[in-house]
């Protein structure tokens, strides 16, 4: 099987984002919101979305989707055709022998429908949580990648002074579909140092143009699926002034906590400022439309639906995602 990559003119994608934040962290109301998400991936699978987004962070007061393989398997196994994407696995922080495993059996179980960014990461708490040197991040990143390339070979080979031979070779040849991830000129040259796609965090048009230059120089064909400008997380509401007012919480939770995390040197398609209702309203990053406005969004470019974003009520979730596949869907495809 081969993989076709998007390029930076294929926007158009129709994507349901989880990440399962919860404040609190009331263990049985997350695992209502766990079940539920498996629920809504069958309910987008049979309405033709073209994917599920997963992510990765550690420690966090919300529980921010700390296992995306995990639940990669749990999604995969539930719907029978819908592909999963995780950006980004944070791969300096696992055990790339283990990875290059899991990877190669969710692959083979699907039929090829994970994909993966591997990222490094920006948060130092998350490297001391899993005993990995900060300092060391890349250095880290360039074994793990080359590991990975290599366990999917089947082929014995050299690890850490040991030689290793990972089993089962995965569905996919020559390997399962892999892509850096990164907003630096580092992680684009990374890229084109194991031939391997790059997928910028966000709208980046200087980075995605050092790329394709050093691809050119290289001799290496140019693969980048960049996220177009204005990339929004989407609610869906009959009246999004009283869903602002009332749920709009949930949205500035999420954008609150990321932005935290950012230093003036990470680039994501989702930065925040903000720190009301109001201000997140005003910026745009997040919106709430009807499903008619909805529909003249959806003329320009895909979407990515956030139902169940920050907390919000799983009921209110449902409420968005089946006004979506009931209202707007059918006039779009």
């Amino acid at each position: 099987m081969t993989t076709a990559y998007l390029t930076d003119e294929e926007t158009d994608m129709l994507a349901l984002r989880l990440n399962l934040t919860q404040p609190g962290l009331d263990p049985s109301e997350m695992s209502a919101r766990h079940q539920a998400a498996l629920e809504m991936c069958a309910h987008v699978e049979e309405h033709g979305f073209d994917l599920v987004n997963l992510e990765e962070h550690h420690g966090v007061d919300n529980g921010w989707s700390p296992a995306p393989l995990a639940l990669a398997g749990l999604v995969l196994g539930r719907c029978s055709r819908l592909p999963v994407s995780i950006a980004a696995l944070l791969l300096p922080l696992h055990d790339p022998i283990r990875v290059a495993e899991d990877i190669a059996v969710l692959d083979l179980a699907s039929g090829g429908r994970l994909s993966v960014v591997l990222g490094v990461g920006y948060r130092p708490s998350e490297y001391a949580a899993h005993g990995k040197d900060w300092a060391r991040r890349g250095a880290l990143m360039d074994e793990c990648v080359d590991t990975l390339l290599k366990a999917w070979t089947g082929e014995p080979f050299d690890h850490r002074g040991t030689t290793v031979r990972v089993t089962p070779r995965p569905f996919t040849q020559p390997h399962p579909p892999v892509m850096i991830g990164g907003s630096s000129k580092v992680s684009a040259r990374r890229a084109i140092r194991f031939d391997l796609p790059f997928a910028p965090a966000g709208h980046l048009p200087d980075i995605a143009s050092y790329y394709h230059e050093q691809c050119a120089a290289s001799g290496v064909e140019a693969r980048c699926r960049m996220p177009g400008p204005g990339v929004t997380m989407m609610f869906i509401h009959e009246d999004p002034d009283e869903a602002w007012a009332t749920l709009g919480h949930h949205l500035l939770h999420e954008a609150v906590t990321y932005s935290a995390w950012q230093t003036p040197d990470v680039r994501s398609a989702h930065r925040s400022s903000a720190t009301t209702v109001a201000e997140l309203r005003a910026e745009g990053t997040y919106q709430i439309l009807t499903p008619e406005q909805a529909l003249a969004h959806g003329q320009h470019s895909g979407f990515a639906i956030h139902a169940l974003c920050g907390g919000m009520p799983i009921a209110e979730g449902w409420r968005c995602l089946t006004l979506f596949t009931d209202k707007v869907l059918p006039f779009l495809r």
